[in-house]
């Protein structure tokens, strides 16, 4: 059982660094004058894999020893008897403030930027997901798909059969897994499969100043947090 405010302040600054990293190579791909600009989907990925990574060992580092850094990994974990509801909720909030605090500083990274940048899309795209082609339903399936097998294979990485597994080894795979992921599922929504990452970033762009900002699409906003939340739901019935 994870008890402790250590654990709270590691999954908020591991979060924090996770979307520091995640959104910030949005950012440099996606801003107006970006040395970064245009570097494509296979760079998004692997900033993406290497942000959870460098989160999850910031995490541990500072006390939190599941280093989840995603809502969706806590409920999985609590349905598994690591943390109680309440723990769930606590470790949940903090990890959407820390998603709060990354998305800012990307802002401020990259503060001259935004003015000269006209897309509004393209702005909350560095900071939320957005489907390339809207349905409901098939949005919310592709969450669902993804963050389920995000679970499967951590459960599998994690698993007893890889229990002699070098110290910090972990982390490393993980960082692998969502590039993977982002490779070959990312395609239709952008693969949130974490409603931190996702909700935190959109928070954000909504209070903050950015020049030049559209909506912050609230209406399909709640996908990427209910369809991972589901998806890491069900990997409890198959391990």
């Amino acid at each position: 059982m994870v008890t402790g405010s250590e654990n709270l302040l590691g999954e908020f600054l591991g979060t924090m660094v996770l979307v520091v990293f995640g959104c910030g190579v949005c950012a440099n791909l996606t801003l107006t004058k970006s040395k970064g600009v245009g570097g494509g989907w296979v760079c998004i990925s692997l900033g993406w894999g290497f942000a959870v990574a460098f989160g999850i060992f910031t995490a541990t580092t500072f006390g939190a020893p599941q280093g989840d850094l995603n809502p969706a990994v806590t409920l999985a974990k609590m349905l598994a008897g690591v943390y109680t509801l309440g723990q769930f909720i606590m470790t949940s909030i903090v990890q959407i403030l820390g998603g709060i605090v990354g998305a800012v500083l990307v802002w401020l990274a990259y503060l001259p930027h935004w003015s000269h940048t006209s897309d509004p899309a393209a702005k909350l795209g560095i900071f939320a997901t957005a489907p390339a082609i809207r349905s409901t339903a098939a949005n919310f399936i592709t969450e669902f798909i993804a963050t389920f097998f995000l679970m499967f294979i951590i459960w599998m990485i994690f698993s007893d059969a890889f229990i002699g597994m070098p110290p910090g080894y972990g982390p490393y795979l993980v960082g692998i897994l969502i590039v993977a992921l982002c490779l070959s599922l990312g395609g239709s929504t952008g693969n949130a499969m974490n409603p931190a990452r996702d909700l935190g970033p959109r928070i954000a762009h909504a209070i903050l100043p950015i020049a030049g900002k559209g909506s912050s699409d609230w209406g399909y906003a709640w996908v990427p947090v209910i369809a991972p939340l589901c998806g890491a739901a069900l990997r409890q019935f198959f391990v």
